[in-house]
């Protein structure tokens, strides 16, 4: 029987090598990372949208308020932004799954200041 072709070799490293990455930037960040983002939303969102995170110059941030909304959209508003607003990216101090951790937590009741989930 003749092995396989190099290319087969290739793809299958490939593919496992992306799956890993895709894992691996899927999971939740680690406990010292998830104080450091909570801090963030604490402090830096919290300027705007309230240190109760009940809205202020942005719209609140609380489970009620962000039930119905898609959280890839919210994840993508956090990266990049919203124009016209003063609402600014966040890409430059987070990755997207970091974001999309945010977000998730934001959506069932973010932690108090210094905590970690």
């Amino acid at each position: 029987m003749k092995p396989p072709p190099l290319l087969v070799h290739v793809a299958v490293l490939l593919g496992a090598a992306f799956a890993a990455a895709y894992a691996a930037a899927a999971a939740d960040p680690q406990p010292t990372r998830q104080r450091e983002l909570v801090s963030m939303v604490r402090q830096d969102c919290g300027s705007c949208h309230g240190l109760t995170l009940a809205g202020g110059l942005g719209p609140a941030l609380l489970p009620h308020a962000l039930a119905e909304k898609p959280v890839d959209s919210m994840v993508a508003t956090v990266m990049n932004g919203r124009p016209g607003t003063a609402m600014p990216g966040w890409s430059r101090f987070m990755s997207e799954p970091e974001a999309e951790w945010v977000v998730r937590e934001l959506m069932r009741g973010f932690p108090a200041a210094g905590e970690a989930r």
